[in-house]
């Protein structure tokens, strides 16, 4: 079995209190790695090193730090089938979807960013001939990166790219359930020739390494990609030391179907936008409201497609889902069919999970599971799932739609299905969701700021706004 290291000041180090615990392959149910049980001193060393670091970073010319990117981007990219199987491996995903979304899209992760901060431009204003304003940013110094176990790679160098690309120190905590694409990125930093220190990476529990690296003095940034509960913890603890926050959270996200949506295309779509990595993506459409006059037809294309899916060995070919990341998870959402039930909804695919034989047998699969029948402020109805579980609810009209798809106290994304551009637009802007796509799903610029509204997150990632990673606008007034 592997055995997972801290790696800290460009070197793999064992976590001080020499303490580890397992991490199991969510396809099999066994234990595949021994992960550092690290705590507030393998934070503090990491920390140490990104401090001396950070100052001859952030010195070092853009043109340079964007070198150094570009370089971590084709190491990662050399190596994709590598980490595809493993970040499989790790979390449960095909090893398919893994090559074609998760690590391409780290890899494209490092070469955004490489760019991006050679463009970067600030503003001035002449002040009729008397003075010149100006603004500056600076990088903020060590800047704590919490990611989530859904897209280990996908997350963690979407906030190491724009953070190191500004010319910060990091300290990454991925989450302990998905450690081994993290282990192996520490190769990738040196074989890139980034300076030691500069990305530091801590393993362990939240509980533990996350929080020390929350509540240490000399991060005063704090980006955090995870559940609602843990955030506002975050939050809490972040308040006192007054740093710079940005908190991914978590969704429950409307799909609109209108009746004149083009259905060739949309249900398609929707399934993907519903199961894509056993629907464990927090932008997933889990509640499909369809508008009356397509309902019965969209159902059916829609229970059809669903019910083609393949669940199986992740590293199989053909395989459409894997297995949920861990037993708890899977618990939980079965917990959620099971109260489905209870709530009055009922069960038109799915529910259950499917017999695989062998090595398979006790990993933690479920089939996709579609319910109709649940009223609008059910449970089901109203919490993160996080699992391949979709409601479906008919709607008559417009306000209608809009009513139900912002009841809920989540607001990070929305779909809108329609062929009518004005009416498109209009429910677009009606939506409180932070990102609104209108007929398609994930289609992600990275120019674009992203975020969430409500109680899906704080402040916002991404393009420009990779800011965040730089400190509060200085303004500079020379007069003449």
């Amino acid at each position: 079995m592997l055995k997972l290291a801290n790696f800290i000041d460009g070197h793999s180090v064992p976590p001080e209190g020499e303490g580890y615990f397992p991490s199991f392959c969510p396809a099999t149910g066994q234990p595949h790695a021994d992960v550092p049980d690290s705590d507030a001193r393998d934070v503090d060393r990491a920390v140490a090193a990104a401090k001396r670091a950070f100052p001859g970073w952030a010195a070092t010319p853009a043109q340079e730090r964007a070198r150094i990117l570009n370089r971590v981007a084709d190491c990662l990219e050399r190596r994709l089938a590598e980490f595809a199987e493993a970040e499989s491996r790790d979390q449960g995903k095909p090893v398919s979807l893994a090559s074609k979304v998760d690590i391409p899209r780290a890899v494209y992760n490092f070469r955004f960013f490489a760019g991006a901060i050679l463009h970067h431009e600030e503003s001035a204003t002449d002040m009729d001939g008397g003075a010149l304003n100006y603004t500056c940013r600076r990088p903020m110094g060590v800047a704590g990166l919490i990611s989530p176990w859904n897209l280990p790679m996908y997350l963690m160098t979407w906030k190491i790219a724009p953070a190191i690309a500004a010319g910060n120190a990091a300290v990454a905590k991925p989450s302990e359930l998905t450690s081994l694409t993290a282990h192996l990125f520490g190769e990738v930093l040196n074989e890139a020739g980034v300076p030691p220190g500069v990305c530091n990476i801590v393993l362990g529990a939240g509980a533990k390494a996350g929080a020390a690296l929350v509540q240490h003095p000399d991060t005063p940034l704090i980006s955090f990609t995870g559940g609602t509960v843990t955030g506002v913890g975050i939050m809490r603890e972040a308040a006192p030391r007054l740093k710079k926050l940005s908190l991914e959270l978590g969704g429950k996200n409307a799909n609109i179907v209108f009746d004149d949506a083009d259905l060739d295309r949309c249900a398609p779509a929707s399934v993907r936008a519903a199961f894509t990595n056993q629907g464990e993506v927090c932008l997933c459409g889990s509640r499909l409201l369809v508008q009356r006059g397509v309902y019965d037809r969209f159902k059916r294309r829609f229970l059809e497609a669903a019910a083609a899916l393949t669940v199986g060995d992740p590293a199989a070919a053909g395989v459409d889902l894997g297995a949920l990341v861990s037993r708890e998870h899977l618990d939980k959402v079965q917990g959620y069919i099971d109260l489905a039930r209870e709530e009055g909804g009922t069960i038109l695919l799915g529910g259950d999970r499917p017999r695989l034989d062998g090595r398979l047998a006790d990993g933690y699969f479920l089939n996709p599971t579609v319910v109709e029948g649940l009223a609008p402020d059910c449970r089901v109805m109203r919490e993160e799932i996080f699992g391949p579980v979709v409601t479906l609810t008919p709607f008559d009209d417009e306000d209608q739609a809009v009513a139900l798809a912002n009841g809920t106290e989540y607001g990070l994304s929305a779909t809108i299905w329609s062929e009518n551009v004005t009416r498109a637009h209009r429910v677009a802007q009606a939506m409180d969701a932070g990102v609104v796509w209108v007929n398609t799903w994930m289609l992600r610029d990275l120019r674009t700021p992203f975020g969430g509204m409500k109680r899906s997150g704080l402040g916002r990632e991404g393009g420009r706004h990779s800011i965040d990673f730089y400190t509060e606008t200085r303004n500079i007034c020379i007069q003449h």
